[in-house]
């Protein structure tokens, strides 16, 4: 308990007593001496309430930071600790969730509208370790599962802001208008003229909806080693790929997202045509008209995506003959390697004769991100009952749904034409 509430009810006490003695028409000599001390003790309780609530002021904001973050932390905890196991044999063999999974199910069912059991993006991550049904005998040693092939997930290398929706569409007003600055020419001139300050609303609708499917056998099912986090990275691969593609190569119909290349005109979003070789001067342009627009300080500010064929060529053309120094070199020199996203996925294959191929560029500007990526909610994973009865397989469908849109056009820039 708090000392000053402590205090608080101690004064209470002192006051009820100090009532009962006031009234009283003609207190004794030991009743007068009970009044002087009961309000001695009164006022010197008022300055020790007055010292703990000045030391509880301070307590308070030095763990202002802990309070605020618990939550999320123990939600976090909860998610960390979800079993994908058990939402398959919940469609399966009809099991009750438990555990820390019961308690995240119900958590997401208040908060958004699922048709299946709805399955957190964190749970998808990669885990070592992985916890399975205790006392689950496993006679034969089951090597690793191998992971089917997909691309890492570029949009957060890219700067893509990644954004969580419970329900309902979302605006992110972001200011368009440039402030005017001037010098007053006299003593009696205007500085100059006002300008109004104006915003654009980025909308992002929950209007397309991106799916997995996976058929588990039903030997599968019965398997104990490693099966969980095999899912569990599969379905992580097959998301981060699908959405990569959707952000960048989108098409707009079809029950897809605009993406960011694809819908380049629509976004206003300023397109340069290199028409020659790759190397680092065709990008030092794009960087150059970055940092005109007051959108990068310098080429370490600038994300750029391109095609391995393009670094290959880039990393087999030397810049000086003897120098020993390629493209690649030079192109290093400027934008880190951290900044630098190569992907056959999210840039569509070179073509055309001779090839050539496309490359983004991206750049932060005053926090905000060049472009917005919306998921709402969790994972929807629905199962089929009817599909692999007769083989008791169960047929999972993860259901997603996103959208992208841009901040500033200013901030991208693609590059067509790189042979």
């Amino acid at each position: 308990m708090l000392t000053s509430v402590k205090i608080q009810r101690e004064q209470s006490e002192l006051r009820s007593q100090l009532a009962v003695l006031a009234g009283k028409q003609t207190p004794d000599d030991t009743e007068l001496r009970q009044m002087t001390e009961l309000d001695g003790r009164y006022q010197a309780n008022e300055q020790r309430f007055r010292a703990a609530l000045i030391s509880e002021t301070e307590e308070r904001s030095a763990a202002k930071d802990d309070l605020e973050g618990r939550s999320d932390r123990e939600y976090a905890d909860l998610i960390s600790r979800f079993e994908l196991r058990q939402v398959a044999q919940f469609y399966d063999e009809g099991r009750s969730l438990s555990g820390q999974t019961a308690e995240v199910v119900e958590e997401m069912r208040s908060k958004g509208s699922y048709r299946g059991v709805p399955v957190p993006l964190a749970a998808l991550e990669q885990r070592s370790g992985e916890t399975i049904s205790s006392g689950t005998p496993d006679p034969i040693v089951t090597k690793p599962i191998i992971d089917r092939l997909f691309p890492q997930s570029v949009a957060a290398k890219m700067g893509t802001s990644l954004i969580n929706i419970d329900t309902g569409a979302v605006e992110y007003p972001v200011v368009t208008s440039s402030v005017t600055a001037g010098w007053a020419d006299g003593e009696l001139a205007d500085v100059a003229a006002a300008q109004a300050f104006a915003t654009t609303d980025k909308p992002l609708k929950p209007e397309q909806n991106f799916g997995v499917q996976m058929v588990l056998s039903r030997k599968t099912l019965k398997q104990s080693a490693g099966i969980e986090d095999a899912v569990r990275r599969d379905m992580n691969s097959a998301i981060a790929a699908g959405l990569d593609k959707a952000i960048f190569l989108g098409t707009g119909a079809n029950g897809q997202p605009l993406g960011v290349i694809s819908g380049q005109a629509t976004y206003g979003i300023s397109t340069t045509a290199i028409s020659a070789a790759a190397s680092w001067s065709a990008f030092r342009a794009a960087v150059v008209a970055f940092m005109l627009a007051n959108t990068a300080n310098g080429a370490s500010d600038v994300n750029l995506l391109i095609r391995p064929e393009v670094w290959s060529d880039l990393d087999d053309t030397f810049a000086d003959s003897g120098s020993g120094i390629t493209e690649w070199d030079r192109l290093l020199k400027n934008i880190p390697a951290g900044n630098i996203a190569m992907s056959n996925n999210a840039l569509v294959a070179p073509a055309g004769s001779p090839l050539a191929s496309k490359a983004l560029l991206t750049t932060s500007a005053g926090g905000v991100a060049p472009i917005f990526a919306a998921l709402w909610g969790g994972i929807d994973l629905v199962r089929d009952p009817y599909a692999g009865a007769a083989a008791g397989s169960l047929k999972l469908t993860a259901i997603l749904t996103a959208d992208v849109t841009v901040a500033r056009p200013s901030q991208l820039a693609v590059l067509t034409g790189i042979q």
